[in-house]
C-alpha cells in the first residue's frame, strides 16, 4: 500500500507570503499615489494654457483682457479644469497682476480641489499674460 502525503501550504508559509506582499504594497502604494498626483498636475497646465488662449482672443477683439471667468470658458462664475481637479480664476486688476494699468495684463490661477487638494507641493499654478509661470512651493511643477 502506498502512503498518501498531505498536499498544500502550511499556515506558516501562507503567513510569510502575506507579510512579504504587505511590505511590497506599503512601499509601492505611496509611490503610485505620488505618480497619480504628478499626472493630475497636467490638468492644471492644460486648463491655464486654454484660458490664456481665450484671454488673448478676447484682447484681440476688445482691446482688454476679461476679468469675467464666463468670458474665458467658465459657466456661472466658475471654471474647472478638463478633468475637474483644479478651479481656474482670473484677475486683470493692476495690483494682482503687477501691471500699471487694469485690463492690459491678466493673472490666471489654478487651485487644486477635491482629491488633488492633497498635493501640497503644487496646489496652485499661475500664468500671466507675459507667459510667466509659477506654482506653490516648487518651481518644477510646470
Amino acid at each position: 500500500m502506498s502512503k498518501k502525503t498531505a498536499q498544500g501550504f502550511t499556515l506558516i508559509e501562507v503567513m510569510i507570503v502575506l507579510v512579504i506582499v504587505s511590505i511590497l504594497a506599503s512601499i509601492a502604494l505611496p509611490s503610485y499615489q505620488d505618480s497619480i498626483r504628478k499626472a493630475r498636475r497636467s490638468d492644471a497646465t492644460i486648463a491655464l494654457e486654454k484660458a490664456a488662449a481665450i484671454q488673448e482672443q478676447h484682447f484681440f477683439t476688445k482691446s482688454t483682457y476679461s476679468s469675467d471667468i464666463d468670458d474665458i470658458g467658465g459657466s456661472g462664475g466658475t471654471l474647472s479644469s478638463p478633468e475637474g481637479f483644479y478651479l481656474i480664476t482670473t484677475s486683470v486688476a493692476a495690483a494682482a497682476t503687477g501691471c500699471s494699468t487694469d485690463g492690459v495684463c491678466y493673472l490666471l490661477t489654478a487651485t487644486a480641489t477635491g482629491v488633488q487638494a492633497d498635493d501640497s507641493e503644487c496646489a496652485t499654478f499661475t500664468l500671466t499674460n507675459t507667459g510667466a509661470r509659477a506654482s506653490t512651493s516648487r518651481t518644477d511643477c510646470w
